[in-house]
């Protein structure tokens, strides 16, 4: 499957690897989920889990990066006819269009319908919630962690 992913959901991520976010990046850090991207995302994507504000792992960083590159799809992509509310979240729905991709967002609102036309928009939680619809639950769940008292029965 491939996505576009919005540098927001890598950094809630990192930051919470339990959650929704934190799901999504550990499918693209085993490679069970494609990032389509282009140069503009990726130095986002770079700048903004360099910033000593997160406090991430530079190992972490340093090998997740360079796999979402190796195992992603590159686009280049045309720009928008219209514009955006914040305009450094173009070159994602630019991506998003060209590849007609679903795009996973923390901030949803940034891509008003108008604009995004057919792309699929999906926060985190709701993306997960529809992986675990088209692969069926039971995949979803990993670990015996806090969430094996939580499995559907049987």
């Amino acid at each position: 499957m491939l996505v576009v992913l919005d540098t927001n959901v890598i950094v809630s991520g990192l930051l919470k690897p339990y959650g929704s976010a934190g799901y999504v990046v550990r499918l693209v850090a085993r490679g069970s989920l494609r990032v389509a991207y282009d140069a503009r995302i990726l130095l986002e994507h770079r700048q903004v889990l360099a910033r000593p504000k997160f406090g991430f792992d530079t190992r972490e960083v340093r090998y997740f990066l360079p796999q979402l590159e190796r195992e992603g799809t590159p686009v280049t992509a045309p720009p928008l006819a219209a514009s955006l509310p914040d305009p450094g979240d173009a070159p994602f729905l630019e991506v998003a269009l060209a590849t007609r991709c679903s795009l996973v967002t923390g901030n949803t609102k940034h891509y008003p319908p108008e604009v995004r036309a057919s792309v699929e928009l999906f926060s985190p939680a709701a993306f997960v919630a529809s992986l675990a619809l088209a692969l069926g639950f039971d995949l979803l769940w990993e670990a015996p962690r806090a969430t094996a008292d939580l499995r559907p029965a049987r």
